[in-house]
This record gives structure tokens, sequence and C-alpha cells, in this order.
């Protein structure tokens, strides 16, 4: 793109092999087939494979399916199929999420059919034609016509152009539409170079070229295509939707504790083979042993349980007005404690409105802006923001009064050079004609003369001009854009009307702060959530934005400065900076970096191509429906509105299901690791196994259908109140202190066992295994139901499930099941046992929770309890 800016209209159409009469059919159709179709990458539908490539992605899949087998090694096929059977189940879901989070993303990919006008010959020698074409059908050298209100199909150089502006906010996060025009045209600005520090100016700041993803807002023009499909200059941001994502916090926590698990394994079941193979002499026994310390240590229910817990809180997302593109991002929003925002369209929403009009002195006045609503109601070129903000100014029906008074006779429209437009019109009661100028005031105050003070004309003083210019210099510090709006009175047909221009004063427009955006602010400061501005836009603007949406600003650091720091320097700067201003899109990608090297956990909400890199950088990528397709190919989630308050609201459920999510995990995992040490134990002295494998699992499956209910369970206001992560050292010390715990009550139940029961040969293993199952049934589920929450009482879900749950393990053993899985009815004297053994266990787990508190839920005792 950058060796055709500047390239002449002869060399450039050359290089293509076209010209300014077009491509004809054929040869059009010879280069669709070898560029393929212009489409966006993130407009390609993934398929089956790719879906069951991520669901197979868990981290217990492939364990699960090791278990399995060493179960059928173990000649052990029961449990291997049970085993199996949960596993896929758990693929299954992840599978099902997948499928989801596709068709959501293909719903926020629809979009409305549109044509591009294309000059093509049916023939070489024939003369053009101009027709519409699917965009899907544009190749590079086609010459395309585009008006207001097109948007610009690929990557275009112009050939001609006239008075146009186009839309880029997409691309570089300008609010405002800027100026283009092929290298030759005199109109041609460089205001858009001016203050950038790089001697090489980004692909949008080139008046030549128009990338894809643009929209033209005026004027009209005719370019030739230099790039479509995935070679277009937004797909080269764009493709950073598709690049690997880093791992996040919550992937790197749920990780730690996995191979946490792992590591026990490899310890655990090469000892006890040792050990028992020792002791007993049979080779098999010892497998058995080694297997049912792998089963009792894994948590075969994880990927269901953790699966719920997301669909719980996708669900709830999906009322709040969010779309989950990622299952695993609700999780990581627990963890966000910071959220980078664009200023334009998330904060502001995204359109210019007047405010004032003042006169020269800064005083209101509505003069300035009556008489610019009269000008823009005569103007007959196309209007942009600015032109309908002012037609807004004007008192009730002045602008209409003034059409039964005033008729058209010229227009100077507005273009990026002169940076003003005029009119003239005609007064029907008034001979000669009426002028009306309005623009940049450093381009209109020059050309005034006099001007209107105290409601008469006098002369525009040197004084008075510094006035005028202190009152327009003093709304822009406001972050205001200011209109300067100037009169004269002409003779007809006057050559120059623009001087001598008598000045009126002043119109403010400002791009509005979101209702909910100060709201929003202040929530996500009492969730301990620190925000951030990433605004392509200038400084002075930003500033004002974040003021009036309640972002105290610690600093302001804008992209000149951003490179000219070194990753390290940048890691410190990010910490004492809130506004990041003029950034490129690879600058918005080093912060949310640098942010991540500080140890935060950051959320990154954007909706243009300029985004892209740093919506896959971020931990959470937050895109709108609205968004380019890129965009929304890189969020994890997508908001149906823009306003910050969606991602309040987003933040503090993924802080409730990362919750319930770290209840399951942490006591499971504890609970497992008291199961293997009494597996390990009773292997040195146990003559038979203390539970088979098939009924370690089905006691896991119970325990995991009691867990089921904990993403309908309460959580405690404090948990939402500050940012939260696998706290993998935490879970590691509880469950240091819970697993011997369990692991010593099971010797005392063994104990108990043999000592009151007698049950010490292989021959009763039926009914020893029925005692301690039940034993562990119970313990575990009220362990579970001790540790859920301090919110209160449980939800009417929980209590239903845990006491089914409770009753069906208990019944088991003295039902018809129970030869399948090798049980026996115990005799009566095992209840006043249990009585004896399992309020003890509950009380000595109670006596730990200020610690499972602090440690795993990371909530001071003084804290109090409630229901959120």
């Amino acid at each position: 793109m950058r060796h055709y800016a500047q390239a002449d209209a002869f060399a450039l159409l050359r290089g293509l092999e076209t010209s300014r009469r077009g491509l004809t059919e054929d040869t059009a159709a010879l280069r669709l087939a070898e560029h393929g179709e212009n489409v966006p990458a993130a407009d390609r539908r993934h398929g089956p494979p790719v879906w069951l490539r991520r669901a197979l992605a868990s981290p217990f899949a492939g364990l699960m399916t090791v278990l399995g087998a060493l179960l059928a090694v173990a000649d052990e096929a029961g449990s291997a199929a049970l085993v199996l059977v949960i596993a896929a189940l758990g693929i299954g879901l992840r599978l099902w999420h997948e499928i989801r989070a596709d068709r959501t993303a293909r719903v926020l990919r629809a979009r409305a059919g549109t044509t591009v006008t294309v000059r093509r010959r049916p023939a070489a020698g024939s003369s053009p034609r101009e027709s519409e074409v699917p965009p899907e059908d544009l190749v590079p050298g086609d010459v395309v016509l585009l008006r207001a209100g097109d948007p610009v199909p690929a990557d275009l150089r112009l050939l001609r152009a006239t008075d146009l502006l186009v839309d880029q906010s997409s691309l570089s996060g300008e609010l405002l539409p800027v100026p283009k025009a092929p290298p030759s045209a005199p109109e041609r600005s460089p205001r858009r170079l001016r203050d950038r520090p790089a001697t090489i100016p980004p692909v949008t700041a080139i008046p030549s070229l128009l990338p894809a993803g643009g929209t033209v807002t005026r004027g009209e023009a005719t370019a030739v295509v230099l790039a479509t499909g995935s070679r277009t200059h937004a797909e080269e941001l764009g493709g950073r939707a598709h690049r690997p994502r880093p791992s996040s916090a919550v992937d790197r926590g749920v990780r730690a504790v996995s191979w946490t698990l792992v590591r026990c394994m490899l310890v655990a079941a090469p000892l006890v083979v040792v050990v028992n193979g020792s002791v007993s002499g049979d080779p098999r026994q010892a497998l058995l042993f080694a297997v049912a310390v792998t089963v009792g240590l894994a948590p075969e229910l994880l990927p269901l349980i953790v699966g719920t817990t997301l669909l719980r809180g996708a669900a709830r997302l999906r009322e709040s007005g969010v779309l989950v593109t990622r299952p695993d991002a609700i999780h990581d929003l627990g963890a966000i404690d910071v959220a980078c925002l664009d200023k334009t369209g998330t904060l502001t929403e995204d359109r210019v409105v007047f405010t004032h009009s003042v006169d020269v002195d800064g005083r209101p006045d509505p003069a300035p802006g009556d008489t610019a609503a009269v000008a823009v109601r005569f103007q007959a070129t196309p209007r942009d923001g600015i032109d309908d903000a002012l037609a807004g100014a004007g008192r009730d029906g002045s602008a209409e009064l003034a059409q039964g008074l005033l008729t058209r006779v010229d227009e100077l429209p507005f273009d990026h050079a002169r940076r003003r437009a005029a009119v003239v019109l005609r007064d029907a009661h008034d001979p000669g004609e009426l002028v009306i100028v309005r623009g940049d005031p450093d381009t209109v105050l020059p050309r005034c003369s006099h001007a209107v003070r105290d409601g008469s004309a006098g002369p525009l003083t040197r004084s008075l001009r510094a006035a005028a210019a202190d009152a327009a210099d003093g709304h822009r510090a406001r972050g205001m854009r200011v209109v300067a709006v100037a009169t004269r009175r002409i003779a007809a047909h006057d050559p120059d009307p623009e001087q001598d221009l008598l000045l009126l004063g002043f119109v403010g427009l400002v791009d509005p702060v979101r209702a909910s955006a100060a709201g929003a602010v202040a929530r996500f400061r009492e969730q301990g959530v620190e925000v951030k501005v990433l605004t392509g836009d200038d400084p002075v603007v930003a500033e004002q934005v974040c003021e009036r949406a309640g972002i105290a600003i610690d600093g302001v650091l804008d992209g000149a400065a951003l490179d000219a720091l070194n990753d390290v320097a940048l890691a410190r700067a990010v910490q004492r900076t809130t506004v990041f201003a003029r950034l490129a899109p690879l600058q918005k990608e080093r912060v949310v970096a640098a942010l991540q090297a500080r140890g935060h956990t950051v959320g990154f909400l954007g909706d243009g191509v300029n985004d892209v890199g740093a919506l896959r950088t971020a931990d959470v990528g937050i895109g709108v429906d609205d968004a380019v397709p890129a965009a929304r190919a890189a969020a994890d989630i997508v908001l149906t509105g823009r306003g910050p308050d969606a991602v309040v609201a987003a933040v503090e459920e993924g802080r409730r299901t990362l919750g319930r999510a770290t209840r399951y995990l942490t006591v499971t995992a504890a609970l497992n690791v008291g199961n293997a040490l009494s597996v390990v134990v009773a292997s040195a002295v146990l003559p038979f196994l203390p539970l088979l494998p098939a009924q370690l699992v089905l006691q896991s499956v119970l325990f995991g259908v009691a867990a089921l209910s904990l993403p309908f369970d309460r959580v405690e206001p404090g948990w939402t109140a500050r940012p939260r992560t696998w706290d993998t050292r935490g879970m590691l010390r509880f469950m240091a202190v819970l697993g011997p715990l369990s692991s010593a009550f099971d010797l005392v139940t063994f104990w108990a066992v043999w000592r009151f029961l007698g049950l010490d040969t292989p021959q009763e293993q039926a009914v020893f295994q029925a005692v301690w199952f039940v034993e562990g049934v119970l313990s575990q589920v009220l362990v579970l139901l001790l540790l859920r929450t301090r919110a209160g009482r449980p939800v009417r879900a929980v209590v239903l499930t845990v006491a089914a749950v409770v009753v069906a393990g208990v019944a088991l053993p003295f039902t018809p099941l129970a030869p399948v899985f090798g049980m026996a009815a115990p005799p009566p004297a095992v209840w006043p046992l249990l009585a004896a053994v399992v309020p003890p266990f509950l009380l000595c787990v109670a006596a730990t929770r200020p610690l499972y508190l602090r440690h795993v839920l990371g909530i001071a005792p003084a804290e109090k309890d409630g229901v959120p």
C-alpha cells in the first residue's frame, strides 16, 4: 500500500495491470480464482474438527483417558467404563460450549448484504460499464466508485476524489472523519501527519489510501483495489485475532492445581506398587492399589462441575446483555483488576452534540448557534456529525423561519485545507447577499475585521481579538470542539466573500459522556478494579471525558512518549498512568502487555480493527455486537450495549462463577488427597482394598452430583468486592490440612470396623468397603455443605440435592445394586460407629473454616455475612 500511495496514476494502473476503464470480466474471474473471495478471516466458520480439538484441550481429558486405560489393564472393566463415560460427558459438555459459542459468533457476524459499484468491461476493446457486485467478488485491479454512506470494501488507492471524508474510527480510533484525496490533489492536507513522532506515518494517515473497514461520510471518489481478503491492512491487524491466546491467570491457576494432583499420583502410585507388592507378593493386587490411589486423587467430575458453573454464569450474563464466545473467560472476568476502556463509544456516546454558544468574550449568546443552524439548513452537501450537531444549535424554529426569508445562492463546502465552510444567501427583505462562515477559529478569526459585542458591531481590535482567541482556547481546554461563526453583507457576485467578516462568536460541541459512565466507574472502584483509558484521540479531550466520568487521572501518556520507552520503563509507567492518548494499534497492545507484566489481570474493551491486538493480548477481550468482524472474533465476551455498566455486571458475575468453581475444586482436591493417603496406608496393613476403584468413582460421582447444585448457591458479598484469582498456594495449604485430617478419620473408621465389627479378612471385604463407602459419602457431602459459603442459609436447590445424595449413598449398600459395585449390606452396628466418627470429623473441619475462608476464599473473619 505504501509503495502505491504516492505513485502517479499511470504507474499505479500499470503496476496493477488495469486501467481507468476497469478490468474485463474474464480477467476479474481469473483474479478471483487466484486471490480468493474478498472475505475477512473473521467471517469464516469453524467446523467440527476445530470444536472437537478445543473440547479435548481440557487439562483432565487426557488424565481421565489414561485412568480408564489403567483400570482396563487392571481387569476392572466396569470401573474403566464408568471413568471413560464421565470423561466423555465432560468432553461433550465442553464441545457443546464450543458449538454454542460458535453459534453466538455467527449471529454476531450476521450483517446486511451490501454491493459495490465497480467499473468493468464485458471484453477487451468494449466500453466500460458500471455495475453492482457483491464485495466478495472484488479483486486487485478493480476500479470502484464510492459515494457517501458506502463502506470501504477493500484496500484502495484513490484515483479521483471530490470533497471526500472517510470515517476510519474502527481502524485509527479517531472520532471524526478524515479527508482523503489523491497525491496530486491540492486539497491534500498534512494536518493529520502533524505531531506524528514517527517518520513513517500509519497507513490510515496517508490521504491517498483507503484501508478496508472505513466508511465514506461525504463526497465521491474513484479508486482502484490494491488488496482484498486476508491481504488487506485490516486483516494484517485483525489477523492477530487468530493467533494463540496467552495463558490467562485462571488458566495458570487451574494448571497448577492439576499438576499438583498429577505429581501426587506420580509419587503415590509407584510407592503403593512397591509397598503392597512387597507385603502381599501379588502384582495384580498391588496394581489395583495403585489404580485406586490414582482414582482417589483424580477429580473425575471437574469438567462437568466447572462446565455447569460456566453454563449458569453464561445464562446470567446473557440476561444482562453479555454474550460469551469463550466460556473460560467467565472465570477470567472474576480476576480482572484493571479495565482498559476506549473513550469513544464506551465512556462517551460516539456522537457530537451542541452544548452552547458564546460571544467573543465567552459569555452565553444564542446568536452564533442560531446563525450556524441557519447555515446548515441551507447546506447542499451531505451533512457530517458536526453539521448535525450545529443543526441543533438554533433555537426552536430559527432555521425554519429563515427558510421563508432566505434562499441559497452559492456554497463553499468545508474542506480540510480551508477548515471552514461558507454559504451565500439572498435575503428577501434586504438588498445584497448574506454570507455565513463557520469553521475552525484558527482559520476564521484571521478573516474577521469586526465583531459583535454587547449587541453591537465594532472593530475587532487587537485586545478583542486576543480575548476571542482566549475564549476559544478555554473551551478547547475543557475538551470541547469549537466552531467559530461569522457573517458578512456583500454585493452580488463578490469574488471573495470570506473576508472582512463580522465575528458573532463560537459554538461549543462535545461527545457527551454516557449517563451510566460515572456510576459504572464508581462501581468499578468498589470492586477494586482500576480504570485506564486507551484512545486514539487527543489527550486534552480524553482528560475532560475522564473528569466528567469520575475517573481520577494520575498521569497522561501519549503515543509519542510511549514509543520512547522500552518495555521495562513502560511497565513502570503504566502503574502511574491513567490516560493513554493518540495510540496506534500496536501501542495499545504494548500497554496491555505492560500491565500484565506488572502482575495485573487485564480486561480490554474495544470495537475496531485497531483494537484487535489488545483484545487478543488481554486476559479478557470485551467486544460489542456492532464491532468490526475482526474485533468480534478476537473478543471473549460481546456486549449487546456499549456502556461500561454492562462490563461491571459481567465482572461481578465472573467473580461469583469463579467462587463456585473454587469451592468445588478446593474441597474435592483436599478430600481426594485424604482418600489417596488412606489407600496408601491401607496398602501396607490391609490384605484387601479398602475401596475398589469403581466404588471410589461412584463416591466421586455422588459428591459431584451434590456439587452440581453449587452454581445456584449464594456467595458472600465480600467475595465480589475485590478481584479474585485461583490462589494456588492457598488451596495447597488448605489441602495439606484437610487431606490428612480426612485420612486420619478414615483410619479411625478402619480401626473401629476391625475392633468392633471384626471385618478384617478378605472374605468380609465387601461389608468393610460398604461401611467406608457410606462414611465417605456422608463426610464428603456434608463437608461440601459446611464449607460452601458464609452467605446465609443454602438455597433450596442445594438442600434438596445434598439430602438426595446422602439418602442415595446411605441406602445403596442395602439395594440390589450393591453387588454390582462389590458391596454387601453392613450390620446394624455400623450406625453407632458412624455416629461416633462423622460428627467429630465435621467439628474438626469446622475448626479449619477460618483457614479456608482466609487462605482459599481470601475473606477476612471480620467481614459480615450476607446475601449479594
